[in-house]
């Protein structure tokens, strides 16, 4: 009676403040002229750092520079594929066997991607990391000095078994040390260093292997810059409590039941797909890149005078610096797009992505029709096509992070890279390369596939650049096609977000809620003498122990 009659004066008072505040604005209409300008004052930097988390940030940090090395090596090789080709030890005559490299190492990567996403949820997570990037670093470097192609193709099939405990694990950990727009932003910074180690990767191997007149020493750098990364996580990195930013408390299930969960979650399959287009057309743009406008530079300069100063190596740095100024924008855009709509727009994340995807489509198609006119022109394109499909990275990531429980985030990026890169970028290059080979005897009738490999110092005649470009060129439309489902994939993904992200914050919430009630009821309990249960003092229902311990483990799915 007393907590109601209070409630009533309290809602008296109210409705008066509000009555004289009403009469107050009708007599006075103008308000008074403040006295002093407010101005906008700057952050300090002493500030900000004093509120900087250093051991996150020390964290975040070392992944990205991982990152950066992880992307760097992959695209290495890429930037010397010519050189692979015209070597004396490796007598390859059909590209096809330049993309089997490529498809053997991300093959690799994603058939050990679910191994690492399964240990990531249940053991230690830097562990996993030093031993994965250990593991690739020694397996590039050893591949450097094989003299046979088969010996070769094997020790990169073993760099994607390091490179994918990290792919897997990373992400996972970001997410538990930041949440909502500070964990977009972080990701973004995150995959920001995937077009710059790219780009990087280009321009360091070619660079270092013109230097020391080998293609060899540029895959010598990355395991240098791998064995600094292992001692950064060692001694810097920190591994926070699995679910520590979203406040969860959930343990991992079977991996049957996370598996039938993420079957369920329409969002994520639908993402998956569309993410496996964009895989697609960045695994082929990687790959072939460079050689395909080395190869649209030479057809078109013909036999000019200063053609043969037209060089891959030249062209894979260009084109390194392309692919790392299109990654600067691309991937910040991305995010800063996604973050400022989805506070209007619920489901603006896939709606980003398949518009920048479909956007990408003309872009790109163009592009390849001009490099053999001019090279600048291809160069314009295709950065307004990286710009747009690396905007695509963070959010993708953030999405799954966020549709997903936490204990399920190792197996669900797993499970993403899984099936993205056994129908993307593992397919892509050794793909792309078989249907150039396909083309050529019909741009050609007279190609002689003996012809491609060189003695030292020979190239080919004109013509022979011509049908190359020709065929890869042909070959390389199939990634507008990509584009374009990938972009209706995203679309579909828009229907299901909301609801499957709500359902995953619902289940966070409602397991916090039961640890929460659990603690109030053990800070209450009293102790009894014996072995009989544990009861509250007063009249409070009976808590059995055993109940608590359930609770702590146990993941609703609803």
């Amino acid at each position: 009676m007393a907590a109601a009659r209070w409630r009533e004066e309290r809602e008296d008072q109210e409705n008066l403040v509000q009555d004289q505040d009403s009469s107050n604005s009708r007599t006075n209409t103008r308000q008074p002229r403040p006295s002093y300008i407010p101005r906008f004052e700057y952050p300090r930097i002493t500030e900000w750092w004093e509120g900087l988390n250093k051991s996150n940030a020390l964290s975040v940090l070392i992944l990205v520079y991982v990152n950066l090395i992880n992307y760097m090596d992959r695209s290495t090789v890429a930037g010397m594929l010519n050189d692979i080709k015209h070597d004396k030890d490796f007598n390859i005559t059909k590209d096809k066997s330049l993309g089997l490299l490529q498809t053997a190492f991300v093959a690799c990567y994603m058939l050990f991607a679910p191994v690492f996403g399964y240990l990531g949820d249940r053991y230690s997570r830097k562990l996993i990391l030093g031993v994965g990037i250990s593991f690739w670093s020694l397996s590039t470097l050893m591949g450097s000095f094989m003299k046979s192609f088969p010996g070769f193709l094997v020790f990169r099939a073993l760099v994607g078994v390091g490179e994918a405990s990290y792919s897997v694990v990373a992400p996972a950990i970001i997410s538990d040390l930041f949440s909502k727009d500070e964990r977009s932003t972080v990701l973004a910074l995150f995959y920001f260093a995937i077009p710059v180690g790219t780009g990087l990767g280009y321009i360091v191997g070619a660079e270092v292997a013109g230097a020391f007149g080998d293609w060899r020493w540029g895959l010598r750098v990355t395991p240098i810059m791998g064995a600094i990364a292992v001692l950064g996580i060692v001694f810097g990195m920190t591994d926070p409590p699995r679910g520590q930013a979203d406040g969860s408390h959930l343990k991992p299930a079977s991996p049957i039941s996370d598996i039938k969960a993420l079957a369920k979650n329409r969002s994520f399959s639908s993402s998956t797909v569309a993410f496996t287009c964009v895989t697609y057309c960045a695994g082929a743009l990687m790959w072939w890149g460079p050689n395909f406008a080395f190869v649209g530079a030479r057809s078109s300069c013909g036999n000019k005078a200063g053609c043969s100063e037209i060089t891959l190596e030249s062209i894979s740095y260009k084109f390194g610096i392309v692919m790392t100024l299109s990654g600067l924008l691309g991937v910040p855009v991305g995010s800063y797009l996604s973050q400022c709509l989805r506070h209007q727009i619920p489901n603006a994340d896939p709606l980003v992505c398949g518009f920048t995807l479909l956007l990408s489509v003309p872009v790109l198609f163009f592009g390849f029709l001009t490099a053999d006119y001019s090279l600048p022109l291809c160069y314009t394109l295709t950065f307004t096509a990286g710009l747009l499909l690396n905007a695509n990275w963070s959010i993708v990531s953030d999405m799954t992070l966020y549709i997903v429980i936490p204990p399920r985030r190792s197996i669900a990026s797993a499970t993403q890279i899984l099936f993205s890169h056994m129908l993307g970028d593992a397919f892509s290059p050794y793909l792309v390369g078989a249907l150039s080979d396909s083309f050529k005897p019909y741009i050609q009738p007279t190609h002689n596939p003996q012809n491609d490999v060189l003695a030292p110092g020979a190239s080919l005649t004109p013509e022979e650049y011509s049908v190359e470009f020709r065929a890869l060129q042909y070959a390389l439309f199939s990634c507008c096609f990509m584009q374009s489902l990938g972009a209706f994939f995203f679309m579909v993904t828009s229907w299901y977000v909301v609801g499957d992200k709500s359902r995953a914050e619902r289940q966070i919430h409602s397991n916090a809620a039961i640890l929460e009630s659990t603690a109030d009821d053990e800070a209450a309990i009293l102790a009894a003498d014996g072995d009989g249960p544990i009861v509250r003092g007063g009249a409070g229902p009976v808590l059995d122990v055993t109940n608590v311990v359930h609770h702590r483990a146990t993941i609703v799915d609803t």
